[in-house]
């Protein structure tokens, strides 16, 4: 846990990096300069709002002002942490990597049932991405207006801002990995 002295020293190295004063990073986080510091000197405890104030002044994100810096480096994901979803039509979903703060990658398993859909995803936004493996049986892709069949060991890639959807049109379950890059609009959760 991160204690106040702690976290007031990372703010003021911060501040210090980027040749800041006190009133210049209050008038950037918009937060008073009496507040800032005592934050810095560890003897007030900011709310998570004046805390991601202080962060977007500093030009960081939240998590790396509240985080180790050793801890963003490197995040484990046990398999017993995994989030398995199970979907209608019996097809199921492993999301296999690490929450990370301000990346938004995943990697994720998937089987879909012989004969199953698992439907159409809306387009995300500009710049977002997705690569996709099958290890066994057979995808059938839709991207938009086009369709494209994999079969065991094929791999595609594709500009993930258009609608897309998976089906397994073959006598066997479908096994894929799909890792993504999913950029959002700035100000989306």
């Amino acid at each position: 846990m991160l204690d106040l002295v702690t976290l007031g020293g990372r703010v003021q190295k911060l501040r210090h990096g980027l040749g800041l004063t006190l009133q210049q990073l209050a008038d950037a986080a918009e937060v008073s300069v009496s507040m800032l510091s005592s934050v810095e000197r560890g003897q007030k405890a900011p709310t998570v709002v004046v805390l991601a104030r202080i962060a977007d002044g500093l030009g960081v994100p939240l998590a790396e002002l509240v985080t180790e810096p050793d801890d963003l480096h490197v995040i484990v994901r046990r398999a017993a942490e995994q989030d398995t979803v199970e979907e209608p039509g019996g097809w199921h979903r492993t999301i296999l990597t690490p929450v990370v703060p301000g990346v938004n990658f995943e990697w994720i398993r998937t089987v879909l049932p012989s004969g199953c859909d698992a439907g159409e995803f809306p387009a995300y936004a500009s710049g977002s991405h997705e690569f996709i493996a099958v290890e066994s049986g057979t995808l059938h892709l839709t991207l938009a207006d086009r369709a494209v069949d994999l079969g065991a060991g094929d791999s595609v890639y594709f500009a993930a801002d258009v609608v897309h959807g998976y089906a397994n049109p073959g006598p066997a379950p479908c096994t894929y990995y799909v890792a993504a890059l999913i950029m959002r609009p700035r100000g989306a959760r």
